[in-house]
């Protein structure tokens, strides 16, 4: 066996991503690493009897994206793999358009392969995503202003969602399928410059590793210092909550005498894990913290609307979540 597969082995079995009899739907573009993705995943059901159901989105962006998903009908069938092909016109879903044409595609994507996790009672939902996403992905949060757990990167394991992956370099997965003849799509937008990821991967990343050969090693040294800060302060974040929280009627409570003491690294954290904690789906932004620790320690109001289900409420000792 190959030496990079043994290593993509040894991580799966370190993360705990595959278990036996594992559901996995496979996200499959037709592209090189999520065809290599599938038979990587292929030598899983003979060793660990997992059930595989792949999954390609037709984005209806380009023309010939009819040859991706035909390539991967004829590789679903060769390998005796069930596939399910949707086009993004044919989902239930309405998403608002931020500008990135990424991020609606990652959208589709995800809603597609939750809703198909969810009809089958999946395990887990596979990812091609390979040690160079990782760089890109680093980088472009960078340049974003990514908070420290936003600059952590992906995780092998995030949810539903797992990344076998994580640690393989790109080289290692395209000399694999070309020593191999297995065939895979080429997408042409992976060239664009209307991308900032590939733009990153075209010059800013070859300029670094051009300024010091060491990037490659040293970048994922980091990223893992970063991870295990990370986690750290997870932890810290959970003590602190519990010995600043009560169990009220509805929703939990938070002592605002001591939460004014905080750090105020501390108190973004808090918040943040406060209503996750209480399930509050909102978009969790920088500038939508600040003005909860506005109200918090300066308003003289008693409630403030955060969101239109929710509202942040305040008494003379505690600070709580309603319904409006």
């Amino acid at each position: 066996m190959d030496q990079f597969l043994i290593e993509i082995d040894n991580f799966i079995q370190k993360n705990r991503l595959i278990g036996t009899g594992d559901t996995i739907i496979a996200g499959l573009s037709g592209g090189p690493d999520s065809v290599f993705l599938l038979h990587l995943l292929e030598r899983y059901r003979k060793t660990h009897a997992i059930n595989i159901i792949a999954a390609h989105l037709n984005h209806e962006w380009r023309e010939d994206a009819q040859k991706d998903t035909d390539l991967s009908k004829d590789l679903c069938l060769a390998l005796g793999i069930p596939l399910v092909v949707k086009k993004a016109s044919e989902l239930q879903i309405s998403i608002k358009n931020n500008g990135s044409k990424e991020e609606v595609a990652r959208k589709l994507r995800r809603f597609f392969f939750e809703q198909l996790a969810a009809e089958h009672s999946a395990h887990s939902i596979a990812l091609g995503h390979h040690a160079n996403d990782q760089q890109e992905t680093f980088f472009m949060r960078l340049i974003r202003g990514a908070t420290l757990s936003g600059l952590t990167c992906m995780k092998p394991k995030d949810g539903l969602y797992i990344r076998p992956l994580l640690q393989t370099p790109k080289p290692d997965i395209i000399s694999y399928l070309e020593t191999n003849n297995i065939l895979y799509a080429y997408d042409s937008t992976n060239e664009s410059d209307a991308f900032l990821r590939n733009r990153i991967r075209t010059s800013v990343i070859p300029a670094i590793c051009l300024a010091d050969s060491r990037f490659e090693k040293q970048f994922s040294r980091t990223l893992n210092h970063l991870q295990e800060t990370e986690s750290f302060l997870d932890d810290m974040t959970e003590v602190v909550f519990e010995n600043l929280t009560r169990k009220g009627n509805e929703s939990w409570q938070v002592d605002l005498e001591q939460f004014r003491h905080l750090h105020p690294f501390m108190k973004k954290r808090l918040l943040v894990h406060w209503l996750i904690v209480e399930e509050a789906s909102m978009v969790l932004t920088e500038q939508f913290l600040d003005e909860i620790i506005r109200f918090l320690e300066s308003s003289d109001k008693k409630s403030h609307a955060l969101h239109h289900a929710w509202l942040i409420n305040r008494t003379e000792n505690w600070f709580f979540l309603s319904k409006p």
